[in-house]
């Protein structure tokens, strides 16, 4: 089984990426193939939903061989970044019938919420699974040491049980 964790924000001393080895460290634990798909690694000029740049035949590979996704994504101004919109948009085809889960992290109270709100209504439309449940890192700054690790051990079996979710053949 393979599931890539797409980092959804490029923005400089991002938190997120905290979140995103955390939950690599958490999949791997349950022997499932995985990696993180970085929004740094899939930047793009303008808007190209053609599917034939580099960015979008690397992104294909990778989501077309995914038998789920996870998004691991800030939360902006009440929404989600930018580049991770364009680096979806890059495919269509390949999301149908996946599974995705979301984990939302903020600075403030909320976790991401409304990320995760907004980030369900895209995962819709280009006919991905979202699974009902998703995990909201609150005050991330205060989970995660200078080094990036986690300090509040109750979110180990809430990553698992997303991962459950995840796995989970219907």
């Amino acid at each position: 089984m393979y599931i890539p964790i797409i980092l959804g924000t490029a923005r400089v001393g991002r938190q997120s990426e905290k979140v995103a080895n955390l939950v690599l460290s958490q999949v791997k634990l349950k022997n499932i193939d995985s990696e993180i798909i970085d929004v740094r690694d899939y930047r793009i000029n303008t808007t190209d939903n053609t599917g034939k740049s580099p960015q979008a035949q690397k992104l294909a590979e990778k989501i077309t061989k995914s038998d789920a996704i996870i998004i691991v994504s800030p939360e902006y101004n009440h929404g989600y970044p930018g580049e991770l919109k364009m680096m979806l948009d890059l495919l269509y085809e390949e999301y149908f019938g996946k599974k995705v889960a979301f984990f939302g992290v903020s600075a403030g109270g909320l976790g991401g919420a409304r990320v995760v709100e907004q980030l369900r209504l895209v995962s819709i439309e280009l006919h991905m699974i979202p699974i009902r449940d998703a995990l909201y890192f609150s005050n991330v700054e205060s989970i995660f040491d200078d080094q990036g690790q986690l300090q509040d051990q109750s979110y180990l079996p809430k990553i698992s049980f997303l991962l459950e979710k995840l796995t989970v053949i219907n």
